[in-house]
């Protein structure tokens, strides 16, 4: 299964879901334990370090919180344009993204306290109505 690669069909349908819990960002340039790779959803190899994202833990305190919206649509990896639209809209309401895009959906990764303006947003566009 290829996934959808026609942008209005991937806006129209997208269907955004917010996971629960909230997600950090580590590297490991200023480290990070075993522990934290085996609850890790995502580790990507830089040459400054290793990144992951992983569930916030009460030990993580300081660290910025994000809530994780799954793009639920399977979206083609050889889809055009569709994370630009998403990331233009949240930004135009004043939202920062990190997008992860595996092999069947996107996942943006957005404040915490900014979570449910961004899931509205994304419906807003679903709906073909602006943001804000």
């Amino acid at each position: 299964m290829q996934g959808e690669r026609n942008l209005d069909t991937l806006l129209k349908t997208m269907q955004p879901l917010l996971t629960d819990g909230k997600w950090v960002f580590r590297t490991s340039a200023n480290g990070f334990d075993a522990a934290k790779l085996e609850t890790a959803i995502l580790m990507f190899r830089e040459p400054e370090g290793v990144t992951i994202i992983s569930p916030a833990k009460p030990s993580d305190e300081g660290l910025p919180t994000w809530g994780m919206i799954t793009l639920s649509i399977h979206s083609s990896l050889e889809a055009v344009g569709f994370l630009a639209a998403i990331t233009t809209s949240l930004a135009a309401i004043g939202i920062p993204v990190n997008a992860v895009s595996a092999y069947y959906h996107d996942h943006i990764f957005v404040p915490y306290e900014r979570r449910d303006d961004a899931l509205e947003c994304l419906r807003c566009m679903m709906r073909e109505t602006e943001c804000g």
